[in-house]
């Protein structure tokens, strides 16, 4: 069971690397706020086609929850990738990296002050090295350009989309007893409703961009992998270990956004990356070395 939810937490970094890495090809072929709509557009019909039997069983428990669900697919799935695709506007690539590895650290505060959850050392020294890992990474291994970065209106983005989805993936310990399939469906759905505000306003602005063939693939490839795939297995992960867990396992998205970006942009790997790819599988391992408590789990 333990390694099945590992699998899945893997699986889940594996697509938010590839949503950034698509991030990256969709600039100039489709907006950020038209992304958004569209991915989310195209994830609920997609979901919709198989899940609306069991919708239709579960309308009882949806309809008692649909405010919470309907807060998840906003805060979760809206705001932070309009935040996150805002930021990538104003900043740069290893700020939002270096930011977006603070997840972890949102979770473990927020589980102690509203919770009680108590971290334990090896969960505080494995964030520890994951952190050092990722922004190895993000700085490419200069030191000097790690400790030269600068906030900006971007950085402050990032790191306000990084609280919704500490805050969500906490507020999952909420999350009403539902099939997946019923709560993924919902939450597309409220993610889709809650999106079309900002792509009204990117529209007005004029700044809006309609997709392309190329904006049309990558709005593909979000809706499947990043907003149905990587959301379901996140969610399943965090019902087996639990959330200070599962949140170190975000640590991976930057490692391998590097790698896809190797493999599907052209970049050059360096030594750096493999250090770094050490020091986060490292950071996860002695975080897991011990079972966790029962009171760790959301119930």
């Amino acid at each position: 069971m333990i390694l099945r939810a590992y699998l899945f937490l893997i699986i889940t970094a594996l697509s938010w690397g590839g949503n950034a890495v698509a991030g990256k090809l969709a600039v100039g072929h489709i907006s950020p706020m038209i992304l958004t709509s569209v991915r989310w557009a195209l994830a609920f019909a997609i979901v919709l086609m198989f899940a609306l039997p069991q919708v239709r069983r579960d309308i009882k428990t949806i309809r008692k929850h649909l405010p919470l669900l309907f807060c998840y697919g906003m805060f979760g799935f809206t705001f932070f990738n309009v935040l996150l695709y805002s930021a990538l506007e104003h900043t740069t690539a290893i700020n939002v990296a270096i930011e977006q590895a603070g997840m972890p650290m949102v979770i473990f505060l927020a589980n102690f002050i509203l919770f009680r959850i108590r971290v334990t050392p090896a969960q505080i020294i494995g964030f520890a090295l994951t952190l050092i890992g990722v922004g190895i990474t993000a700085a490419s291994g200069s030191l000097a350009r790690l400790i030269t970065l600068e906030l900006s209106r971007g950085d402050a983005l990032m790191l306000l989309a990084v609280l919704f989805y500490g805050g969500y993936t906490v507020a999952l310990r909420y999350k009403p007893v539902l099939h997946w399939q019923s709560m993924i469906t919902v939450m597309a759905g409220s993610a889709f409703l809650t999106s079309l505000p900002f792509a009204a306003f990117e529209l007005g602005r004029g700044t809006a961009i309609l997709p392309d063939t190329t904006g049309w693939l990558v709005a593909i490839f979000t809706a499947v992998f990043p907003s149905l795939v990587a959301q379901v297995l996140y969610i399943k992960g965090n019902e087996i270990i639990g959330s200070n867990r599962a949140g170190i396992f975000i640590n991976l998205v930057p490692i391998f956004g590097t790698i896809l970006s190797v493999l599907i942009l052209g970049e050059i790997l360096h030594l750096y990356h493999v250090v770094a790819l050490v020091l986060v599988l490292s950071g996860i391992w002695l975080s897991e070395r011990r079972k966790a408590n029962p009171s760790l789990r959301p119930g």
